[in-house]
């Protein structure tokens, strides 16, 4: 059977340029609408048997009603063409606070036909998946909460609490490892982070503390495909070997940590043994240059800037930043206002001016240089860089060894 797969859709993530004055959404959230768009125009189009998404619909627990109603104008053409769909509960659709309701509630509070939430972790058979012939192992984000109120581990360990939550899915997914039909393909989604995983900048975005699924764990023979969500970098955490355990990525770049990163989304024929997978690139992203440069003179600054940003017509449409590093006495030198004029073409342009200061070692009013030994003028030296004083002792205690040694040389 033929699924897609997607996760991190974050369609809430306005934190770029303006409003778009015919829809009074921010042009940001429509990048991440296009996206969206594109999405489900694959799922509708090639009519795949099944659509994963693995979690996180926005970036907030409580999105305001305008992104909940552009999030389900989606999913609801999803349920029109009668395509099945899963939605697991990510970390930033999960309410902290027990008993209240997760941000897409709705689908499963009003029963919309062929959208199934994924609210707890559980095992689907064809009974519960419109008949199809494929097994879901479904591990939506278990928050540290959650667990505090069914164990009595000491919340002051988190180590302790995460470790208990590890074994506890490990027991769950291996207990439904054995009850699944062996002659129907398995498929395992989960909302958290893999042992061994690459993480890109949503460590920003990402609330709360890690849970770490055990690499064993999500590279089990008997899965066929593992859809995961929560990292935003796309990856095979079990290249070149079976089966597949992907990450597709956020659906759009959230920031400057995701410049180099395209956007995908997964199409997966999925049976027994031999899952074969596609990386569909999302070519509509929205795109992210980050650019860093330093001035070491007065002489030809803004020249020196704008060579380190591309051409204007390159800039096009895209999200720049310049990061410049300076020393102080420069900063008359730079003309913002120039360099703005020369990026008007891109959809938001952010300088970044880091002025460098020179700290002064200041000696003692009795001392001088000469009056002081080699061991004492490095001792001053580790304390004006505001050094640890543990890392201070261990550098003195090895100094002094040197020194000596170094006294005792013919």
């Amino acid at each position: 059977m033929r699924i897609l797969h997607f996760a991190d859709a974050h369609i809430d993530m306005a934190n770029y340029g303006r409003h778009d004055p015919e829809t009074g959404l921010p042009l940001r959230v429509l990048d991440f609408l296009k996206s969206l768009d594109t999405i489900v125009d694959a799922a509708i189009d090639e009519k795949v048997d099944m659509v994963i998404f693995a979690g996180d619909a926005y970036k907030d627990r409580s999105p305001a009603p305008t992104f909940q109603r552009e999030w389900g104008r989606r999913i609801i053409r999803l349920s029109q063409a009668k395509i099945p769909t899963l939605l697991l509960i990510g970390n930033h659709d999960l309410s902290p606070a027990v008993g209240r309701a997760h941000a897409i509630q709705e689908f499963d509070t009003l029963q919309v036909p062929y959208v199934k939430v994924l609210a707890k972790p559980e095992l689907l058979c064809p009974a519960d998946l419109w008949e199809l012939p494929v097994q879901v192992i479904a591990m939506p984000w278990i928050s540290r909460s959650g667990l505090m109120a069914s164990t009595e581990v000491d919340a002051a360990k988190p180590e302790e609490v995460f470790s208990n939550i590890e074994s506890r899915i490990s027991e769950l997914v291996e207990g439904w490892l054995e009850e699944v039909d062996p002659n129907l393909p398995t498929i395992l989604t989960a909302h958290a982070s893999v042992q061994g995983a690459t993480f890109g900048s949503e460590r920003m975005v990402m609330l709360g503390a890690d849970l770490v699924l055990p690499t064993s764990l999500v590279k089990d023979p008997r899965l066929d495909y593992v859809a995961l969500g929560h990292i935003h970098k796309p990856q095979d955490v079990n290249q070149g070997a079976y089966p597949p355990v992907i990450y597709p990525g956020s659906i759009e770049r959230v920031d400057f940590g995701e410049a180099a990163d395209d956007r995908f989304f997964i199409v997966a024929d999925v049976a027994r043994g031999k899952t074969t997978f596609e990386w569909r690139k999302l070519t509509g992203a929205r795109r992210f240059i980050d650019r860093r440069t330093a001035l070491t003179s007065a002489e030809g600054v803004m020249a020196t800037l704008k060579d380190a940003l591309p051409a204007p017509k390159e800039m096009d449409g895209a999200i720049v930043r310049l990061v410049v590093d300076y020393p102080r006495e420069l900063e008359l030198l730079i003309d913002e206002s120039e360099l703005r004029k020369y990026t008007d073409k891109t959809f938001e342009f952010h300088l970044v001016k880091r002025p460098q200061i020179e700290a002064r070692i200041r000696l003692p009013a009795d001392k001088t240089v000469s009056s002081l030994s080699p061991l004492d003028l490095l001792d001053i030296y580790w304390r004006s860089s505001h050094m640890d004083p543990a890392d201070i002792d261990a550098l003195r205690k090895l100094a002094g060894e040197i020194l000596s040694k170094d006294n005792e040389l013919p």
